[in-house]
């Protein structure tokens, strides 16, 4: 929202969401529970009770919590900035209009596909979209590359290989991917409507 404004941004958690009802619905009416790893359904459900904490426990915890996440994505963080940089200062815009610029109608494909590779979290992917906005993306290449990356991403699709079946799983990337294109290429025709 700090970059690409309120309405982008309610859009994208609004498109997101849909696709993962939709995709969520069609996978469950498919009645694909048979591809789900047999030891996936043997694991018991555990009831934890939630311990009682003071306001100084809950702020201690807070700032574990705050630490923790830091530890995880600082060096996506930084890897983000790194190719953002590269993009914003190194690769002429001419380049980035013809590759994934508004003129090329495969921009979108293209963008998801090169998200898949990577491995980041949403945060790691922000400074990358900032840089291609700057060059004249537009906000539905983009919104497809930071949904690839963090929905489709090669070591995610590795750790879902290891609870689902390929069967499974190649439904799972499908209804992903294209629902990914759709919100691309919507985004991409009305993105009059967010500028």
């Amino acid at each position: 929202m700090s970059f690409f404004g309120l309405k982008i941004a309610l859009a994208y958690v609004i498109v997101g969401l849909i696709l993962a009802v939709i995709g969520g619905t069609i996978i469950d009416k498919l009645g694909l529970e048979k591809y789900v790893e047999g030891y996936v359904k043997e694991i018991e459900n555990v009831d934890i009770e939630v311990p009682e904490m003071s306001r100084k426990e809950r702020i201690d915890y807070a700032k574990e919590q705050v630490k923790d996440i830091i530890k995880r994505v600082w060096l996506y963080i930084l890897i983000g900035v790194g190719i953002g940089a590269t993009i914003h200062n190194w690769i002429p815009q001419n380049i980035i209009e013809n590759v994934v610029g508004g003129k090329n109608p495969f921009s979108v494909v293209l963008a998801t596909v090169v998200g898949i590779p990577m491995y980041a979290d949403i945060f790691g992917t922000l400074p990358i979209a900032e840089a291609l906005f700057l060059k004249g993306v537009g906000v539905g290449t983009i919104l497809s590359f930071m949904m690839a990356v963090t929905a489709l991403s090669l070591p995610s699709m590795i750790m879902l290989s290891k609870v689902v079946k390929p069967k499974l799983l190649t439904i799972f990337v499908s209804i992903v991917s294209i629902g990914i294109l759709i919100i691309g290429y919507l985004f991409n025709a009305v993105s009059y409507l967010f500028i």
